[in-house]
C-alpha cells in the first residue's frame, strides 16, 4: 500500500550528503587544484587572443559582479549609513 501520510520513512535523513556526490566533489576539487598549479604554463601555451578570452571567462569567479545603481527623482536618497 502507498504511503499517503506525507511522512518520509527510510532513506537518508534531511541534510545528509549523498556519498557519490561527496566523492565526486573530492575528485573534481583535486583536478582543479592540480590545474591551478599549472595555469601559468597553460596560459603561456595559448595565443594572445585565446589567453584574453580565457581570463575574461574566469573573471566572474574571482571578482564580484557590480550592480548598477539607479535613482528616480521621487525616491529619497538612502546611503545605508543607519
Amino acid at each position: 500500500m502507498a504511503n499517503n501520510t506525507g511522512k518520509k520513512y527510510g532513506g537518508r535523513k534531511k541534510g545528509t550528503p549523498n556519498k557519490l556526490t561527496k566523492e565526486l566533489r573530492s575528485v573534481l576539487k583535486e583536478v582543479v587544484y592540480n590545474e591551478l598549479e599549472n595555469i601559468e604554463e597553460r596560459l603561456d601555451q595559448l595565443e594572445p587572443h585565446q589567453r584574453v578570452e580565457l581570463v575574461i571567462k574566469l573573471m566572474p569567479y574571482v571578482f564580484p559582479k557590480i550592480k548598477s545603481a539607479s535613482h528616480t527623482i521621487d525616491e529619497p536618497l538612502d546611503w545605508g549609513f543607519s
